[in-house]
C-alpha cells in the first residue's frame, strides 16, 4: 500500500514537471497557463488560477513601460513584468485584462477591487503603504526633467527657483510632489494633467517650459522625437518601482516577490527590459533588493 502511494506521488511529480517544461521560458509568457497549478486554499493565487483570468492595472501613455500601441493593448516593461507574474499564476497571457491606471487612481483601483494588482511605474513610499502594499521593487528609476532641444536655461530642478518657468507633471505622482520643493510659486509654476502625453503636448506647444517625471519615461518620449526634446541635467531622486496589491494580502505579496526573485535569476527580467525600455538607452543595472517587509 505504501509503495503504491509513493509511486503515485512520483507520477504526479513527473507530470507537474512535464507541464512546467512545456510552458517554455519566454518573458512574454506565451500561452502558458494551467488551472492545475496548486496554491494554498483561499489565497488570491488560487482564486485567480481557478478563474483563469486576471485584471492588471497599468499605464497606457508611457513609452517603454506601458504604452497602448497599434495592437490595442499596452506594451512595455511594466506589461512584461505583469506577464511574468501571470504566467507563474498558471494563467494564459490572453486572459489578462489591462485596466488603464493613471497615477492619481492607483491606490483606488486596488482598494476598490477594480484590478488584481498594479504595475504602473509605481514608486514605493510610506504614504502609499498606508492604503496598499507593495511587492518589489523590480526597478529603480530617478526623476529628471525634459525640455525642448534648444533650451539652455533649464539645467536641473534649481532652475525653477526664480519663479519664471513652468513645469508640468501628473496629478497624484511622486514627481509632482518632489518638484514642489524647487518651484517658487506652486500655484502658477506647476501645471498638472492626468497623463504625461498632455504634459509633452504642453511642452511642445509652449504652454510649459519643462516636463518632470522619472528618467526612463522621459527617455521614451525623447526616443520618439529626438529632434524636439532632451533631458536637462542629472537624476535628482531615486524611485523604486513596486507592484501594488491589497494591503493585507501578505501571501500574494510574498508570491509576487518570489516570482520577481526567480525572474531576476533566470534572465526573464533582463530579457523583458532589453526588449522594451532598454531600447531607449536607460541602464537596467543589477536587480534591486526586494523589500520583504
Amino acid at each position: 500500500m505504501r509503495l503504491t502511494r509513493v509511486a503515485a506521488l512520483a507520477t504526479a511529480s513527473a507530470l507537474a514537471f512535464g507541464l512546467a517544461a512545456c510552458g517554455g521560458d519566454d518573458a512574454d509568457g506565451g500561452d502558458a497557463g494551467s488551472a492545475n497549478t496548486s496554491f494554498a486554499a483561499g489565497s488570491t493565487m488560487e482564486r485567480l488560477n481557478k478563474a483563469q483570468a486576471v485584471k492588471v492595472g497599468t499605464k497606457f501613455d508611457q513609452p517603454g513601460f506601458g504604452l497602448k500601441g497599434l495592437s490595442g493593448k499596452p506594451e512595455g516593461f511594466d506589461v512584461e513584468v505583469a506577464k511574468i507574474i501571470v504566467k507563474e499564476l498558471g494563467i494564459p497571457e490572453d486572459k489578462i485584462q489591462y485596466v488603464e491606471t493613471p497615477s492619481k487612481v492607483r491606490e483606488d483601483v486596488i482598494t476598490n477591487d477594480n484590478v488584481d494588482f498594479v504595475v504602473a511605474t509605481y514608486t514605493i513610499n510610506d504614504k502609499r503603504k498606508e492604503r496598499i502594499a507593495f511587492a518589489g521593487p523590480y526597478y529603480e528609476a530617478g526623476q529628471n526633467i525634459m525640455v525642448k532641444k534648444d533650451d539652455t536655461t533649464i539645467t536641473g530642478p534649481d532652475s525653477f527657483k526664480d519663479g519664471t518657468k513652468k513645469v508640468c507633471s501628473v496629478t497624484g505622482s511622486t514627481p509632482a510632489e518632489e518638484i514642489k520643493k524647487y518651484v517658487k510659486d506652486v500655484g502658477t509654476q506647476l501645471v498638472l494633467f492626468d497623463t504625461y502625453d498632455k504634459c509633452r503636448d504642453a511642452l511642445n506647444g509652449g504652454q510649459v517650459n519643462a516636463v518632470t517625471t522619472d528618467n526612463v519615461i522621459l527617455l521614451g518620449y525623447i526616443a520618439k522625437d529626438e529632434a524636439s526634446f532632451k533631458l536637462a541635467g542629472d537624476n535628482f531622486t531615486k524611485e523604486p518601482y513596486g507592484i501594488g496589491v491589497k494591503k493585507d494580502d501578505t501571501a500574494f505579496r510574498g508570491f509576487i516577490n518570489d516570482t520577481l526573485d526567480k525572474a531576476f535569476k533566470d534572465g526573464t527580467w533582463k530579457k523583458a527590459w532589453d526588449e522594451t525600455a532598454g531600447k531607449f538607452g536607460a541602464e537596467l543595472g543589477n536587480p534591486p533588493t526586494i523589500d520583504r517587509y
